[in-house]
């Protein structure tokens, strides 16, 4: 590989960007799905949350393989797997097991491009400058899953094929992202990874003080990140009574939500240990400010909640990413990354349990025990912040 130093970067960002792009292409479009195909808020919540299925074996196995190949080597068939996933979308429009289907091999290639890109920025940075990697990584992904419903929703709302547009879009900027990764790159060469002492299996191989970190701070810190957006922008807008505008609405709460993800990401800097705690108990907040919109129907509370919401996972996708670094080394990166992503993606059964066990109109019910569980965990990370290693 030719390091071009900034451009090499920028490719590994745009790998991450393009991937995280089209996880969120679908979720305004869950309510033309439901509209067209009659499904049930919990059949919309589990075509969400079967993306966490195909993630899995992608994070187990997709970091540890780049340890092994090295991380250019297992991105790029990836990334274009994550296009072609949202090509499947096309063909599902009409066809609820094809949604499935596309959903789970959208989970199958992102999670691997999400931990073998964040262990590539990490190798790039070195040990010294592992907030600078996360601080990119965050970025990069936190704007994708931002700018993806966003632009899903405003063109299912104002374009033509709502439910054909959005998908080539994507497709269209995977294809983009992997020409530059060619020219930058090549594929001839591992790029950083292909390490002695590297495995097949998600053996991190911590030592003991590492072990108990990752155990008693960046697990609980991992289930925040995508536990609190995933909420923001699957169950908030079920909440509201049904409008024409409400898909729009949908990408636009989506936009707002994972944006904040992405604007917090200097504070992460100022707040150092804090990070994660800050974002636990910005999660906490937000869901609260949730149950208050549900009851007064109050549009501006909503757009609160998922703000705050946002916020929170961003700051716990930070401060997660930073404990990885610290605690990994150069052959084991890869299996660290996908590890803390598969912790990340447990959070992603969220919405789907707070819709499974009542009725659409009683949601502040499992709301108020997510804020209960966000409150607890943003005062644990609190006390274990000052010597997260005892």
């Amino acid at each position: 590989m030719r390091d071009d130093g900034q451009r090499v970067w920028w490719v590994a960002c745009g790998l991450l960007f393009a991937a995280a792009f089209g996880t969120n292409v679908p979720t305004p479009l869950l309510l033309v799905y439901r509209d067209t195909l009659d499904l049930s808020p919990t059949v919309l919540t589990a075509i969400f949350g079967v993306y966490a299925l195909g993630l899995a074996p992608s994070l187990l196995l997709g970091g540890p393989a780049s340890d092994r190949l090295g991380r250019v080597r297992v991105l790029l068939p990836l990334t274009l797997l994550v296009g072609l996933a949202s090509l499947l979308f096309l063909v599902g429009s009409g066809s609820l097991a094809t949604l499935f289907a596309a959903r789970f091999v959208q989970g199958l290639a992102s999670g691997a491009v999400f931990s073998v890109g964040s262990a590539w920025l990490q190798d790039l940075a070195g040990p010294a400058h592992a907030a600078t990697a996360a601080r990119r990584a965050s970025i990069a992904q936190t704007a994708g899953f931002c700018l993806g419903p966003l632009t899903s929703g405003l063109l299912a709302g104002y374009g033509p094929a709502p439910l054909t547009l959005p998908y080539l879009v994507h497709a269209a900027l995977v294809l983009i992202a992997l020409v530059g990764a060619l020219v930058v790159v090549g594929v001839g060469t591992p790029g950083r990874g292909g390490r002695d002492g590297a495995g097949w299996l998600p053996r991190p191989n911590l030592t003991g003080p590492g072990r108990r970190l990752f155990a008693r701070v960046t697990v609980p810190t991992a289930i925040c990140v995508y536990a609190f957006p995933s909420v923001a922008v699957t169950v908030l807008p079920l909440l509201l009574a049904d409008g024409s505008s409400l898909v729009v609405f949908t990408g636009v709460l989506s936009a707002a939500a994972l944006g904040a993800g992405t604007l917090v990401q200097p504070f992460a800097h100022r707040l150092g240990t804090r990070t994660g705690p800050v974002g636990a108990g910005l999660g906490a907040l937000g869901y609260a400010v949730g149950i208050v919109s549900g009851v007064t129907q109050a549009v501006p509370l909503t757009f609160l909640a998922g703000v705050l919401l946002g916020a929170g996972g961003g700051l716990c996708l930070n401060a997660g990413l930073v404990l990885v670094a610290r605690v990994s080394t150069p052959a084991t990166r890869g299996a660290c990354n996908g590890l803390f992503y598969t912790w990340a993606y447990v959070g992603f059964s969220a919405p789907l349990l707070t819709t499974s066990f009542v009725d659409v109109t009683e949601l502040a019910i499992p709301l108020g025990v997510l804020v209960a569980l966000a409150g607890a965990t943003s005062v644990w990370l609190w006390w274990r912040s000052a010597d997260p290693v005892a």
